[in-house]
């Protein structure tokens, strides 16, 4: 693994940083006040090619690899979190698995255009009652000649109220569990397919996340993804390159945060000095950026490794639960740095904060980051017991 970025990802990131500042931070205040979705941003977005950063151009992407996309994904969450997590479901949590586990013919459909950024997608798996408890899904789908007829309900789907197209995943065998799902492109406008109510929520206003319904919805068998009962494969598969996605966002609000805060320490005086001066909070302003250092470093080990071809489960979700607790953890320093006015609107950091928490928690909890990492390292420890340790070691 190399540290040090290529020159197409430096000047990949300088690009990002130049569009970030001119066209998505100047907007970020007025969104998240609002809670208006910006197809202007996501436009301009999808221009530079940032709709989707590692599909190949053949298939209308950038053809950048995923380090580059974390670079892209930290880059426009510094200045705003909405944006970086919408262009984030929109690589790797719709054009992602699609591009891997799709036909030829589903990709020039529900790939190429959404690479482009000319049409929006969305990943449908949580349910009101099956969020961490994935394969508890009750979405269900039944095969009538060449169409599945599905029934249910999904929640909290970001991109939900102005995707193009949802990927789906429904229960076609309750009997078989994980198993028995299945996963399903269903575009917008398909008879009986209804988007619900707007969440209103802490942070990421402007991420149009919303219920989804089903009602007797039939849905072409050709736009199967992958083969009946391989949805749980595709949905977990999927979630591993989204959790690297989620801890570049993570890392780009902390980064947000500590700048903000070095600027205003500098500039802020009391008691007749500048408040950087003082050692409380200098020891912040060290923790902040040896955290937020140390997790740009596990996002790029977990993309590097993604880009191997080999499984990067692990990383993913290390990268994720250490970004996401540090960029909480950062914000609140920032906000702390900043005193009353932290507290007020009028600062970036307060909408940072808010932004940050919900890191901990979407595609995949801290706890389930924890249980997925405990899992990993308990397994490379029992395959390296010796054959001559009793069982129950």
């Amino acid at each position: 693994m190399n540290l040090a970025l290529t020159d197409e990802q430096a000047l990949l990131q300088r690009t990002v940083r130049e569009f970030a500042e001119a066209e998505v931070q100047p907007r970020a205040r007025e969104i998240d006040e609002t809670g208006n979705f910006s197809r202007e941003t996501f436009r301009k977005a999808a221009a530079l090619g940032l709709a989707g950063v590692a599909i190949p151009d053949r298939y209308g992407g950038a053809g950048f690899d995923h380090t580059g996309y974390a670079i892209v994904i930290e880059e426009i969450s510094r200045v705003c979190a909405s944006t970086g997590v919408i262009l984030s479901v929109q690589n790797s949590l719709y054009a992602d698995p699609v591009c891997r586990f799709g036909t030829e013919e589903q990709k020039e459909k529900f790939l190429t255009p959404f690479a482009r950024g000319e049409r929006i997608g969305c990943y449908a798996l949580t349910e009101p009652q099956a969020g961490s408890n994935a394969a508890a899904l009750r979405t269900a789908a039944v095969r009538r000649g060449d169409r599945y007829i599905v029934n249910g309900a999904k929640a909290w789907i970001t991109n939900g109220g102005v995707a193009d197209a949802a990927l789906v995943y429904v229960n076609t065998d309750r009997d078989r569990a994980e198993k028995g799902i299945t996963a399903l492109i269903v575009e917008r406008g398909t008879p009986g397919f209804h988007v619900g109510k707007e969440e209103k929520k802490l942070g990421i206003h402007a991420t149009a996340c919303t219920e989804l319904s089903f009602t007797d919805c039939e849905v072409p068998a050709e736009n199967r993804l992958g083969a009946e009962g391989e949805g749980y494969k595709i949905a977990l598969a999927t979630l591993d390159g989204g959790r690297i996605g989620i801890a570049a966002q993570a890392t780009g609000i902390a980064q947000g945060a500590f700048e903000h805060a070095l600027e205003y320490a500098q500039q802020r005086t009391a008691f007749g000095h500048p408040i950087a001066d003082f050692q409380a909070i200098q020891f912040m302003l060290a923790d902040m950026a040896t955290e937020i250092d140390a997790a740009r470093l596990l996002v790029r080990k977990a993309a590097w490794k993604q880009d191997t071809g080999a499984r990067f489960t692990m990383e993913a979700s290390v990268a994720k639960l250490f970004a996401s607790e540090m960029a909480t953890r950062v914000t609140h320093k920032a906000m702390q740095i900043h005193g009353g006015n932290g507290y007020s609107r009028e600062y970036p950091v307060e909408r940072m904060y808010r932004d940050a928490r919900i890191t901990e928690i979407y595609e995949g909890t801290s706890e389930i980051q924890r249980l997925i990492i405990a899992a990993g390292v308990l397994k490379t420890v029992l395959k390296n017991v010796p054959k001559n340790v009793p069982k129950n070691y």
